[in-house]
């Protein structure tokens, strides 16, 4: 009974290993890439929106990654307050 649950351990363990990329992200662009060329980013941005099934989930998310970079930037801007307060 313990070699048997021994062997079953063994062989879910060794199923555990890293998973190789799909064929589908490897030809899809890098998220640096899609920032770098704002036209294609606002093509693929237009065609995840109405085609995304067949656009597919890997594209799609670094489309989104990447205008979310181009938007917010690097994020290190340091917070500038006016020199006189609000008044409410």
């Amino acid at each position: 009974m313990k070699l048997i649950v021994l062997f079953l351990s063994v062989a879910v363990l060794s199923a555990c290993g890293p998973s190789e990329p799909s064929k589908q992200a490897a030809n899809v662009p890098t998220v640096e890439e899609l920032a770098a060329n704002p036209e294609q980013l606002k093509e693929l941005r237009r065609r995840c929106k109405t085609e995304r099934p067949t656009m597919g989930d890997v594209l799609c998310n670094r489309v989104a990654e990447a205008t979310n970079k181009r938007f917010f930037g690097d994020g290190k801007v340091a917070y500038t307050p006016s020199e006189t307060p609000p008044k409410f």
